[in-house]
Order: structure tokens, then C-alpha cells, then sequence
């Protein structure tokens, strides 16, 4: 069974008596321990849809499920605090933070059961990712690009979720850490058990997925 799936999924802009569709008719399922990338040409509708799979948008048309429940019953803001990590291209930390109190701040606002040590815990996801003690104690901003995409990574796995959904997570990165990137998510994919959902333009992330979905004219196609 999919851990994440939409239905009919549909998203347009109105315009006068026109719609414009970005996605229209999308029925796609996403299971665990799978590392799927999403391609498509600029404008295609890839952050679009990783936006409602996210729940940052809503369908106009359609549904997402997550294991099995409409993501309107659940409720958005409880499915992004609880159900999915989110990783930026532009990182999105706080800059006034340390790394450490970065991947702090979702346990803070979850409902999930977590650990009495969170703070142990979260310096052993930072360690896990490559961020060792001395550099999760630095405001992010002081660490390089591809530190700070590492400690985004931890954050969204900070409260322990099944699915993580990355919008060109490597697009400010040189090539060897874009690979130490696409290594992350795909040992959480294989070793973890968890969903990973990457948009990319690049081909050769693509290529080291599990599965590659193709976005053209609203429409998704599959290549194994």
C-alpha cells in the first residue's frame, strides 16, 4: 500500500473563463523505502506538485492521501507537523540559530512521541548526516551550502517521519556534494524505510533513483 498517493489530482489558474492547468488528472502512489525523483522542464509544475503533495497548496481538483487518509480529514498543517519532512533548495534555517536548535524546532511543535533526550538525539542526527558536535553548535549561517542542506535533512527527520520530499535539494551545490547528497537519501530510502521524493532537474540524480516520474503538460509519466 502507498504511504503517499494522489488521486485525479488537479491544479490550475483561473484565468477569465480559461483554466490553465499545471497538473490535471494525476493518480500516482509513492511507497516506503523507495527514492523517487520528479523531472520536468522549468514551468512543468514539479514544485507545484511536491507543494500538494506537502500540503502547502491545496488540489483544485482530485485528492492526496497519506496512508489511506484524505490529507483535508487529517488536516494540512497537522499532516506538515507530524507526517512529512520538507527539504529547501535555499535550505529555509534560521539564521539566528544554531544548527543544532535548527533541527530542534520541529520536535518542539510535533504531536509524535519522541524521546526524553531530544537534544542527544538531534546531535546524533546531525552526526549521522555529517555535521559533527563542534559544527552543530555554530549558527548556520557559518557553515557552508552543503552543511547547511545536511542539517535541513536532519531537520526534516527530527520527528521521526516516514516521508521526506525535497525540492531541488542540490541546485546550489558543487558536483561531490550534490553526491554526498543523493548518498543521504538514498541510504534513508534503502536503510530506513523511508519515502524519499526528490524534484531535480538533473538527469543524473534521476538516475541513481529508485523510480524517475516525468512532469510534461500536466500529465505524469513513469520510467522504471
Amino acid at each position: 500500500m502507498p504511504v503517499l498517493e494522489t488521486k485525479k489530482l488537479s491544479y490550475f489558474y483561473q484565468d477569465g473563463e480559461q483554466r490553465r492547468y499545471i497538473l490535471k488528472g494525476t493518480t500516482v502512489g509513492f511507497e516506503k523505502g523507495k527514492f523517487y525523483t520528479i523531472l520536468g522542464q522549468s514551468g512543468s509544475g514539479k514544485t507545484t506538485l511536491l507543494s500538494l503533495l506537502s500540503a502547502l497548496e491545496s488540489p483544485k481538483e482530485g485528492q492526496v492521501f497519506y496512508k489511506g487518509k484524505d490529507l483535508k480529514e487529517i488536516g494540512y498543517e497537522v499532516f506538515r507537523r507530524n507526517h512529512i519532512g520538507i527539504v529547501f533548495q535555499h535550505y529555509n534555517l534560521i539564521p539566528y540559530m544554531t544548527a543544532i536548535e535548527n533541527v530542534m524546532v520541529p520536535m518542539a511543535i510535533t504531536e509524535n512521541d519522541l524521546p526524553d533526550n531530544q537534544t542527544e538525539v538531534a546531535y546524533n542526527l546531525l552526526d549521522y548526516i555529517g555535521i559533527v558536535k563542534s559544527k552543530a553548535n555554530r549558527l548556520v549561517n557559518q557553515l557552508s551550502g552543503g552543511e547547511q542542506q545536511r542539517v535541513a535533512i536532519a531537520r526534516s527527520l527530527a520527528t521521526n517521519v516516514d516521508v521526506i520530499l525535497a525540492d531541488e535539494p542540490t541546485g546550489n551545490l558543487d558536483e561531490e556534494m550534490e553526491n554526498d547528497i543523493v548518498g543521504i537519501f538514498k541510504k534513508l530510502a534503502h536503510e530506513h524505510n523511508k519515502c524519499v521524493i526528490v524534484v531535480t532537474h538533473s538527469q543524473e540524480i534521476a538516475e541513481q533513483s529508485d523510480q524517475i516520474l516525468y512532469l510534461k503538460k500536466g500529465a505524469l509519466e513513469s520510467y522504471e
